[in-house]
């Protein structure tokens, strides 16, 4: 018992001394369409890849889905003392269905990152349109909302 509260008090010791980063690498979870982990790395100041492994529940196409995006972040939104980074980008996603048919799709992102004060965290919201490309074209949309923890590069 007291090894865990150990553990436990050094992990929010030293979540609370790291700054926020909009920097480096995060990794977290994402709830939505489609709901899993979610990555990001930093390549400037502005811009970023994001990339997620989820599983999609509610598309046509139900199963694990793969997407990579190259996102441009604009400049911050101060509101109430809170930061806000809204960002746009492109990308694509592969799936693989249930019922092992594949698809693939182009995809944009439009979003908004909410920085954590002090934190290497933030907290994001993203709608993902895709033009879908096989197994048969047509439109879809993604949405999601999820928090990333980032490690200093």
């Amino acid at each position: 018992m007291k090894k865990n509260n150990l553990i436990i008090a050094f992990l929010f010791l030293f979540v609370t001394l790291l700054p926020a980063q909009e920097k480096g690498i995060g990794v977290g979870l994402m709830i939505g369409e489609p709901t899993g982990l979610s990555g990001k790395y930093w390549v400037s100041q502005t811009n970023a890849f994001d990339a997620g492994v989820a599983y999609s529940f509610f598309s046509a196409h139900k199963g694990l889905m793969f997407h990579v995006d190259y996102l441009t972040h604009l400049q911050k939104i101060y509101f109430n003392g809170l930061a806000f980074l809204p960002y746009y980008g492109f990308g694509g996603k592969f799936g693989i269905a249930n019922d092992k048919k594949s698809s693939f799709a182009a995809r944009g992102v439009v979003g908004i990152a909410f920085l954590v004060k002090e934190k290497p965290i933030d907290i994001f919201l993203e709608v993902a349109p895709a033009f879908d490309l096989l197994p048969a074209t047509g439109i879809s949309v993604g949405a999601a909302l999820g928090a990333r923890y980032f490690f200093v590069r």
